[in-house]
């Protein structure tokens, strides 16, 4: 994946302006900035790795653990300070935190406080969960809003070949006690496989039946690391979705800050299901996101060629130059992603946070 220093290539700096003296006064503007790309698409949703690092290692995206060691240097506090100022002013409603798996960073309760102290209405995070009782209460405590676990399967057996680790009923107790104690709302995320698609359905018709919850199927994207599998496994969401139709499940109205899932309810049961299918020809259309990666990198497309380097504006605490950078990106935004044509350019998803 190639990683453009943003005012280092003339030929792109020429093209759309980056790296160029920022255009933006903030303390003399008379109007408010915000992230709009060609399509007229408004960006307001933030996906910052934190790290890239996991513990995990899911048969669909680090079968063999991580590999090497950690980054010494990941983005500091410092830096996402200055990051989240930024999209603050451009706009940014809704940030999560990714990985590989956030919560090895000890400092995350940290940054959930500086993405809050930004007025951020809505921060979220993407986990695996693992040992989720130690940071139920510091994550409340620094504002949490909403939880995304990763959760494949409710068989302990196939839990623990996927993803490595003997953990379901510890995590499922946890969460509960999530659900008793705090206010943070919850999501559960689980990849769409075809040996598993219906038991795993059966399961979480019955996990959400009583509880607030909404579980998400995820259409398994191919990476340059996991082709064989993806062959073997994938499977459409068709037999949720008409599951779901003949039993009385409607689909609910989106929210100007939601992702790109299509979300399921019904009167008789407490929580949700939704879908994601990223193969899908109009998944793109209402795109409201950009990626930044733990080393302070851009990506305008999960599954894109390139990135763009901001990191000497964070590392400056330069707001008005990242301002201007991340709009002067905006031409360049791709309209789709191309994974029917050439899926796989990203190495795995622990980038970027999926």
């Amino acid at each position: 994946m190639k990683t453009l220093s943003i005012g280092s290539s003339s030929h792109l700096k020429t093209a759309i302006g980056i790296g160029q003296s920022p255009t933006h006064d903030l303390q003399n503007q008379t109007h408010t900035p915000v992230l709009i790309d060609k399509f007229h698409r408004q960006l307001t949703y933030l996906r910052l790795s934190i790290t890239d690092f996991c513990n995990f290692r899911c048969d669909y995206c680090l079968p063999n653990g991580y590999q090497g060691k950690r980054p010494n240097n990941e983005l500091t506090l410092s830096e996402i300070d200055t990051l989240i100022d930024g999209f603050k002013r451009l706009g940014t409603k809704k940030v999560r935190l990714t990985g590989g798996e956030p919560s090895v960073r000890r400092d995350l309760g940290d940054i959930i406080a500086i993405v809050k102290s930004h007025g951020i209405a809505k921060t979220a995070i993407s986990s695996n969960g693992y040992k989720l009782h130690k940071h139920l209460s510091a994550w409340q405590q620094a504002g949490l809003n909403q939880l995304n676990l990763s959760v494949d399967s409710f068989n302990p057996k196939v839990f623990k070949k996927i993803t490595g680790f003997d953990t379901l009923a510890t995590l499922l107790q946890d969460v509960d006690t999530l659900l008793d104690t705090t206010d943070i709302h919850l999501k559960m995320n689980g990849i769409l496989r075809a040996d598993t698609v219906y038991d795993n359905l059966m399961s979480v018709l019955d996990f959400v039946k009583n509880r607030p919850v909404t579980y998400r199927f995820i259409e398994f994207m191919q990476t340059s690391d996991n082709q064989d599998l993806f062959f073997a496994q994938n499977q459409t969401a068709t037999l949720i979705k008409n599951h779901l139709a003949k039993n009385g499940w409607k689909l609910r109205p989106k929210h100007s800050d939601d992702g790109p899932a299509l979300e399921y309810v019904h009167t008789d049961y407490a929580g949700s299901i939704g879908i994601i299918e990223p193969y899908h020809k109009n998944f793109c259309n209402s795109c409201n996101r950009l990626r930044v990666s733990s080393l302070g990198k851009v990506h305008l497309c999960l599954f894109d060629s390139q990135n763009y380097d901001i990191r000497k504006f964070l590392q400056n605490n330069d707001t008005p130059g990242l301002i201007d950078a991340l709009q002067n990106l905006m031409p360049i935004k791709p309209e789709h992603h191309d994974l029917n044509t050439h899926s796989g350019l990203m190495k795995n998803l622990s980038l970027v946070g999926g």
